[in-house]
């Protein structure tokens, strides 16, 4: 699919309006200048693996603590209000980064981000399945959100080229042009147009919070056992991004190739991303669900097997192919089970326990790794992510069915 077709689209107008500020607000988000050139960073400015994973850990902490209250601010003060503020905070951490120079200025920086991103996460996509459902469109969310995140990836991986040639003169001025890039999410967000929901805004409660917390995990079953696996899922994807720089400096692979390889597997995950749709379609939801448990868990361990730069490659070409498919599906899934006027709290709830569980792996994995080696990390994360995966899927599975 072209770019030219991304952008197409017969949809009516106020979908358009609010799907092309959403594309900006996603491409804003994911043009990460600094990704591929992250831990050399850090490790220019004196941080161990452990450290590292430490300050990415905070970042998930930050976003656990709002992630919840998050979803149900967008809920109740409206999807537009939270994605200007969350688009602010944005801007403000990156100049925070951008400033900073040792282990506690990161963290703060972190938090400001964490904040950030926790008021966008969930905003989006609720505002985009809302505003479809308002003109009878919802059936093409998993299509549109499929787009959106591809759109993004290739922000990600267009950005990974010229993060590098920015590091090449300093591996600060990535930092200082990622604030700008973060910037542009505030006009778009300015420009949205609030989705009509099929909830009052005045029937919620700031108690509310805590019934909606415990509605989808432990009432409503079917909902619990698709958050969770999906969880699981976006947990693996997220543990395996802050895996790649460190598994190629031990494959080898010379630190000029970095932006390069971390630029085509974001155009893997795009493509994968656009054809997501017609890949679980074709395949059906059972099988779908299996092929992404399977493929996702194992990636660890294949990768952490193999010594030789083009089989790790493969493999990691492989996974991020998976995680392309698996985001919008498993996130459509989620959207399917959720009321209007609950939606974005629900797929809050998926994202905090992701956070969670990435705060909980991540130092660990950093200590194993200075401790131990990297492979010891990879293979036990691996094996984590697929001993809880295979019975949560089969637990969604028999949901689905009874």
């Amino acid at each position: 699919m072209s770019l030219k077709n991304i952008f197409s689209t017969n949809l009516p107008a106020g979908v358009r309006h609010n799907l092309y500020r959403l594309y900006i607000i996603k491409a804003a988000k994911w043009f990460m200048l600094i990704m591929p050139i992250a831990v050399p960073f850090y490790e220019d400015n004196g941080l161990s693996l452990h450290q590292i994973m430490i300050v990415k850990a905070v970042y998930s902490v930050s976003i656990v603590i709002l992630e919840i209250p998050s979803g149900y601010f967008a809920d109740v003060i409206g999807r537009k209000n939270t994605l200007i503020i969350g688009s602010i905070l944005g801007t403000v951490g990156f100049i925070a980064y951008s400033l900073s120079y040792g282990f506690y200025g990161f963290i703060i920086a972190e938090i400001v981000l964490g904040a950030g991103q926790s008021l966008i996460s969930g905003s989006d996509s609720a505002t985009l399945y809302d505003t479809l459902s308002e003109y009878g469109e919802e059936d093409k969310y998993s299509r549109y959100e499929g787009r959106i995140i591809s759109l993004g990836n290739f922000s990600e991986a267009i950005a990974g080229i010229l993060g590098g040639l920015l590091a090449v003169l300093s591996l600060r001025y990535p930092y200082y042009a990622q604030a700008v890039v973060a910037f542009a999410a505030i006009p778009a967000s300015l420009g949205i147009r609030e989705p009509a929901r099929h909830v009052s805004m005045d029937v919620l409660r700031f108690r509310d919070i805590f019934e909606i917390f415990r509605n989808p995990l432990f009432r409503d079953r079917k909902l619990s056992a698709n958050i969770l696996f999906s969880s699981i899922i976006g947990t693996a994807t997220l543990t395996m991004a802050w895996f790649i720089q460190p598994l190629f400096g031990t494959a080898g692979i010379p630190l000029a190739l970095y932006g390069v390889l971390w630029t085509l597997l974001n155009i893997v995950v795009a493509i994968s991303s656009l054809f997501a749709y017609r890949f679980e379609k074709q395949l059906g939801e059972r099988k779908t669900l299996i092929f992404i448990c399977i493929l996702i868990p194992t990636g660890f361990i294949l990768a952490a097997l193999f010594s030789e730069a083009l089989i790790i490659l493969l493999i990691l070409f492989i996974f991020y192919i998976v995680r392309g498919i698996a985001t919008p599906v498993l996130k459509d899934y989620i959207n399917k089970l959720s009321d209007s006027g609950r939606r974005a709290t629900v797929l809050s709830v998926r994202s905090f326990i992701i956070r969670i569980n990435f705060a909980i792996i991540a130092p660990a994995t950093g200590w194993l790794s200075d401790t131990y080696t990297l492979r010891t990390g990879m293979i036990i994360s691996g094996t984590l992510f697929l001993i809880l995966s295979l019975p949560l899927l089969l637990n969604y599975l028999y949901r689905i069915r009874n």
